[in-house]
């Protein structure tokens, strides 16, 4: 790839993790805080919503550093793949495409974003790269991607229940 892609790799991988990284953050320490989140996750249809709030902080935060250090990069792609996807279906499907009209623009991106990085790998400024376990090409983008999926599926079937619509 280069110098120069490898320096692209870096500053994608860089700016993809901090995002996620302070994303989960917020989720964590900002606004209403935790409960806030729990509350916010209740009201998309998640139940148990403080362990759902939990389980989204502590895998944006882990996928992001993870992502930004280059290491596990097919495992931490799959990881904000999957946040994206629940956030996508849950809270932002239903708004259309747009970002300014809550919609699943940004979501999507950062998702495509993470599945590319699997598929490409790390680079080479990457602990992947330095210790020998880059997972890339197809193999790579198919483990992103399969883990994803599994994990979506998981969490929607085991935590998925929305309000019926009342009869008035």
């Amino acid at each position: 790839m280069g110098e120069a892609g490898d320096a692209a790799l870096l500053l994608v991988r860089l700016t993809v993790g901090a995002v996620m990284a302070v994303h989960g953050w917020n989720h964590w320490r900002g606004g209403g805080g935790i409960e806030g989140t729990a509350r916010w996750f209740a009201g998309l249809g998640l139940r148990r919503p403080l362990l759902q709030a939990w389980l989204s902080v502590l895998t944006e935060i882990g996928a992001g550093v993870l992502l930004a250090a280059g290491l596990f990069t097919s495992l931490a792609g799959a990881a904000v793949i999957s946040v994206m996807l629940v956030a996508g279906l849950l809270a932002h499907r239903r708004n259309g495409f747009f970002v300014f009209k809550d919609g699943y623009e940004y979501v999507l991106v950062l998702a495509v974003l993470s599945l590319a990085l699997a598929a490409w790998g790390p680079g080479e400024y990457a602990v992947d790269t330095a210790a020998g376990i880059e997972l890339t090409g197809w193999p790579g983008t198919g483990a992103a991607l399969g883990a994803a999926i599994l994990g979506t599926g998981t969490l929607l079937a085991l935590f998925y229940r929305p309000q019926a619509p009342s009869a008035s």
